[in-house]
């Protein structure tokens, strides 16, 4: 082993004692909120644009960054969470000249899967180290602290990351290389919208055939359909008609989606279901669903 990758895996094993934290929105705020409550570390400094976003985080504790230099330069990890790949490069970019040697880049975002690879080679060349690790299920337990995340980099840095990611999440799935987080989550993603489009068409088909949708829903629990997307997604949203905004929205979907039409068109895929699903989205957004919560897609049913 050459000294320099001696010194590098012995830096791996350093315990995370200063967490820099960009983006504090409807899932970044709660993760952000989750990992001050642990006191798991000395310190956390946050960063956003909205000076609302930051002060529902310093209610509980950190401390804000002036800006991305200042952060960086007094992190041992920067956790991002964006609301597409154009932001992580943006930010990235910014903090690339100011990345310390060994400094982990935990990019909670769901972006296209190139994107999360070229993000990891431009800062291992600047010496640091970047995991994708978008997080999955709902807004609730990002606020709870049991999101599910799923990490695509280095072993090490994985591993090093763990107290941190165990702070906002239950789940935590190694995938593997560089962009495989990524991966995971946007295949996730797009099971999830097919599966809540076809509860949406049982809901309507149901409700014009005169029977009871709610018991309709609740047969589904004790028979095959039954899934995460029914108890929450159908229960909690469907059956109710709940689309608030500020939660996941139709037009964060749809780019979720096409994160995910992007890798199948590279493995020469033809995935005709999410390209449907890309089209129901279109309509929901035409039909000025595009800030409401994505199950409203149902409205184009009913």
């Amino acid at each position: 082993m050459t000294q320099a990758k001696a010194e590098s895996t012995v830096a791996a094993m350093v315990p995370l004692r200063r967490i820099g934290f960009v983006g504090l929105g409807v899932m970044g705020g709660a993760m952000c909120r989750n990992i001050i409550r642990r006191q798991r570390f000395e310190r956390v400094l946050l960063l956003d644009q909205s000076t609302e976003a930051v002060d529902r985080v310093l209610a509980v504790g950190g401390r804000q960054a002036q800006n991305l230099a200042e952060l960086a330069g007094d992190s041992d990890a920067i956790v991002l969470s964006l609301p597409d790949g154009a932001a992580s490069v943006l930010i990235v970019e910014q903090l690339l000249p100011h990345l310390q040697q060994d400094q982990l880049i935990i990019d909670t975002s769901t972006i296209p899967v190139r994107v999360a690879r070229e993000l990891a080679t431009r800062c291992a060349h600047a010496g640091a180290h970047y995991l994708d690790a978008p997080v999955a299920r709902t807004r609730d337990a990002a606020e709870a602290g049991t999101l599910s995340v799923m990490v695509g980099g280095s072993l090490a840095g994985y591993e090093r990351a763990q107290p941190l990611l165990s702070c906002i999440a239950s789940d935590i799935t190694f995938c593997g290389a560089s962009g495989h987080g990524q991966v995971y989550k946007i295949l996730n993603n797009m099971v999830l919208f097919q599966t809540v489009n076809a509860l949406a068409e049982a809901l309507a088909i149901g409700e014009r055939a005169g029977v009871d949708t709610q018991q309709l829903f609740t047969a589904f629990t004790k028979g095959s359909a039954d899934s995460f997307a029914l108890r929450n997604h159908g229960m909690k949203a469907l059956l109710p008609r709940q689309f608030p905004e500020r939660a996941f929205s139709t037009l964060y979907a749809r780019k979720d989606n096409a994160c995910a039409l992007e890798l199948a068109d590279e493995l020469a895929i033809e995935a005709r279901g999410a390209r449907l699903i890309d089209e129901v989205f279109g309509a929901a957004i035409a039909r000025g669903l595009g800030e409401h919560y994505f199950p409203s897609l149902v409205n184009l049913l009913l």
